[in-house]
Formats: C-alpha cells, structure tokens, sequence
C-alpha cells in the first residue's frame, strides 16, 4: 500500500507491547508520517515506563502516558454499575467500558498535537475495532482512523516477527512462539481469550486464571464486608472513606482472596460470530451484588422493574460500542434518576467465589417491618383489602375463560 499524502500526524494507542510496537513502525513506514504515541494506565497492573522507552527507542518525540484510574472508575465503570449492567446476562463488560475513554483520549491528544488520525491495534474479528472507531466518530465526525490489521498484509505471526526483525524492534523470547492465549486488562477485569481456550467444550487451565484465587483455594472462613452507597455509587468500606478508584482496588483484593469473579463465557459478538472468553472481575462482581441490595430496600418497585427491563439494552449498547449514543446518553439519565436515594449501607459475606448479601440499612429505605409483619397490631394494612383487588385483577382472566367455556376450547 502506498502513502497517502494527507497523513501527516498519527495518535497511536500505544501498550508498549509487540503488536503495538509493529504497528507504530508500521504507520511509519506505510503513511511516511510522524506518530504520537498514546499509553493509557487503566489499572492494568503493569508498569508503564517500558512503554515510554521503547517509543523513544523506536524514535518517538510525544509520547503521552497517563494515569487514568480515577476517571474510568469515577465516569465509566460507576455510571455503567448504576445500570448492573450485563451482556447476556452475566459479562460484566469490563473490556468494552475502556474503549470509549481510550479513544476520548485518543481525539483529545490529536487535536492538542495537530494529528491528522488515530490509530488502534484491534484487529478486524473483534469488538474492539468497532468500539474504539465508533467512539471516535461520535467525539469528532472528521477524524480519521487507521485500523493497520484491517490494512497490512503481515496476517501471520511468522510475518510480523519478520517485520519487527527487520525493523529492529526487540521481541521477548516468549514472543517468538505462539501466546497461549491472549490478555486484555484494567482495574475492572482480565479477559482472557484465544489458543487453548478457543474449545468451548474444554475446561480452562489454572494458569489462565491470573486476579483471583480458585474458590478451592480460598480460605475456609468468610469475610464480611460493609459497602457504603451515596446515589448509587460505592462510597466506603467497613465505614472508611475511599475514591472510585482506590475503592476498586480495595474490592479487587477481597474478591481476589476469596476466589470471588470468574466467569468462563461464550459470548456473541457484535460482528456477527461467538467466541469463548475467560474473565475475573473480583471487585465488579462485589460492587454489583452490593448495589443490588442497596437498591433492594430503596427503589420503588415501578422504578426497579423499569431498570431491570432497561438493563439488557444498555448493557448491549455498551458492548456494541454505543457509549456516546443519545440514546446510552438517554438511558444513563433515567437510570442516574433512579439513583437519587439509593443511599446506606450493605453488609455483604464473601466465601469461597460466593458473594451474599446478608445486610441492609437506609435512611431511604421502604421497607416497613409494620406492613410485612405476621404479628399482630399492624394498621397499614387490611388482609380484606385484598378481596377486591384479587377480583378486579381477575377480571380479564375470568372473562376469557367464560369465552373458552363458551366455545368448547
């Protein structure tokens, strides 16, 4: 493929890794064009400094890494948590509720470097493509993206050694050989996928297993744990203030020791095929459970039930790449509605990959000890009032049963 000449500057999603690092020397030598790079700490856990050195290396003068914890807790996971969202009922979405910051930053580093593109390292059977360039788009009509693995034609690992071979860009020695399976990570989650997990029929290796202890493994005594809520969000634990960000960390822990979010999954994705994943989300499968129960006790049923109907449409939104849609934006303000008093306190037992809640309290709570109580004395309620109410619901299926009758049926 030869150069276009319009392509001048290129932001690059930059991991310091060797698929990245092809690509940046890639986009150099394809668009003859000078290459930004952009390096995201998302909690993955790793140590980001490599990155910055080996974009030196390979000649880069703006390299931008940035500590984006607090802000992917704070206005993506939270937001999305108030929803308890889940693809197909059980994918906690932590690979696909990253994808918007990254490309947010992504438009927002070009326009302050006067890049003419963007470009990602998704390759063209996932999500991932999808979600990055759609988020990109929504934030600026014009950008334009460069996708190298829909582009070039080094489709095998045997021609992307060579190329970084000959491009001298250092390979780890572990890298010469095909991966076991591959790793994408932040502060919410680890998903694993891909070689020896691609067999659905298979069970996963302990090895692939990296942010919990198996359930087997995890101690013989229960944790309990008291999770703090102001408008739906996680505000505490065990009483002690803590950030979005910090407030994770502390959940990922527990949940950690107590073989707490593993989920083996096969999945529909969003370009058409189904694939088998692997995934921890420790804190995420807490925080759910937590606001779940907070929730219990301070949601009026209409409002509740309208949530639980609306959820499976946000959570596909988010998985489709729809974050900055009008109508995720639509659905996150009638869900942050819902949330003005969930508020209090949940009690919640952690043992062995199990996550119970066994406590709540509010001062919005609706729960009435007077109304549910067997005991008597109670006032609010009049076990005749339900005579009617019974008739009344009867109504339509008495009707249609006289028309059964009537007919034979």
């Amino acid at each position: 493929m030869s150069a276009t000449g319009d392509i001048k500057k290129v932001v690059l999603a930059y991991s310091g890794g060797l698929d990245t690092s092809i690509i940046l020397k890639w986009l150099q030598t394809t668009y003859e064009c000078e290459v930004v790079t952009f390096t995201a700490d998302l909690g993955q856990g790793e140590e980001l400094e490599p990155a910055r050195k080996k974009a030196e290396m390979l000649g880069i003068r703006e390299i931008y890494i940035e500590d984006l914890r607090e802000e992917f807790v704070r206005d993506f996971v939270y937001p999305m948590f108030r929803a308890n969202a889940l693809y197909e009922g059980v994918y906690l979405l932590g690979t696909s509720i990253a994808r918007p910051l990254i490309s947010k930053r992504l438009v927002e580093i070009a326009a302050e470097t006067g890049a003419d593109a963007v470009s990602h390292g998704a390759t063209g059977k996932g999500n991932d493509q999808v979600r990055f360039e759609l988020a990109a788009y929504a934030l600026n009509p014009d950008i334009k993206v460069i996708a190298p693995w829909r582009e070039w034609d080094l489709t095998s690992r045997t021609r992307l050694l060579e190329f970084a071979e000959q491009n001298q860009i250092p390979i780890a020695k572990d890298k010469r050989g095909e991966a076991p399976f591959s790793v994408d990570a932040n502060l919410l989650h680890t998903s694993s996928e891909g070689k020896v997990l691609e067999d659905p029929a298979i069970e996963s290796p302990d090895f692939v297993y990296s942010r919990t202890l198996s359930p087997e493994e995890a101690p013989d005594k229960a944790t309990y744990i008291e999770v703090g809520f102001e408008k739906g969000d996680a505000v505490s634990i065990d009483g002690e203030a803590l950030s979005p960000a910090s407030l994770l960390t502390k959940l990922n822990e527990l949940g950690r020791a107590n073989g707490i979010g593993r989920l083996d999954l096969v999945e529909n994705r969003f370009v058409g095929m189904k694939s088998r994943g692997i995934y921890e989300t420790p804190g995420g499968t807490i925080l759910l459970a937590a606001h779940r129960g907070i929730e219990s006790i301070t949601l009026d049923r209409g409002a509740a039930h309208l949530k639980d109907e609306l959820m499976p449409r946000y959570a596909e939104l988010v998985y489709y790449g729809f974050w900055y849609s009008p109508e995720r934006e639509m659905l996150q303000a009638l869900i942050d509605k819902s949330q003005e008093h969930v508020s209090g306190t949940v009690t919640l037992k952690l043992y062995k990959g199990n996550v119970d809640v066994v406590g709540r309290a509010s001062p919005y709570s609706l729960y009435s000890e007077d109304l549910v109580t067997f005991e008597e004395g109670a006032v609010a309620y009049d076990h005749r009032d339900a005579a009617g109410f019974i008739k009344l619901n009867a109504l339509r299926l008495r009707t249609l049963g006289q028309r059964k009758r009537k007919l034979g049926l």
